[in-house]
């Protein structure tokens, strides 16, 4: 796992370049955090009694790629690659029988997506609103920081508890 490249983001950059930099360099951390494991490993619920394993992380984040910068920053109306099946967790989470492949292919993509999106927008104070909120695009690109950081530190421990890598 010491082998995988992340970008380092610039330290003297602009807004732009840095929120976009750092939002990378997250993206990077939970592929790494993935890397080389089999299957099994990336959907292995391995921190009792949460039921969170990487494939889930990695599903989860696909979804909220997409619901983030397609659904609310683009305005489209694109369903849930996992559908939630009500009552319950989010769909995502349930890797049972999920395809490691098919995840990292979709969440791939709609990294891909998102970075065009936000390569597209005029500047960061570009204003959407969806439902009832409104949002910038600096406000966005903020929030899935947090998240991405948020989710590799669970990663960080599933990915210990599996086979003892660690790793900032």
């Amino acid at each position: 796992m010491d082998d995988h490249k992340r970008a380092e983001p610039s330290r003297v950059a602009d807004d732009r370049t840095s929120l976009t930099g750092f939002l990378q360099y997250q993206r990077e951390t939970l592929a790494w955090k993935c890397a080389g494991l089999t299957a099994e490993q990336l959907r292995q619920r391995a921190v009792p009694p949460s039921g969170l394993s990487l494939l889930g992380l990695v599903r989860h984040m696909a979804e909220v790629e997409r619901s983030w910068f397609r659904n609310v920053v683009t305005g489209e109306d694109v369903p849930a690659h996992w559908p939630r099946r009500a009552p319950g967790p989010f769909a995502e989470f349930d890797v049972d029988g999920a395809d490691p492949d098919e995840a990292f292919r979709i969440w791939e993509e709609e990294c891909a997506r998102s970075r065009a999106t936000v390569d597209a927008a005029e500047s960061l104070d570009a204003v959407v609103h969806w439902r009832d909120e409104v949002f910038t695009l600096r406000y966005v690109l903020t929030h899935m920081i947090e998240e991405y950081a948020r989710h590799n530190g669970h990663a960080d421990l599933l990915r210990e508890s599996i086979d003892g890598t660690t790793g900032e």
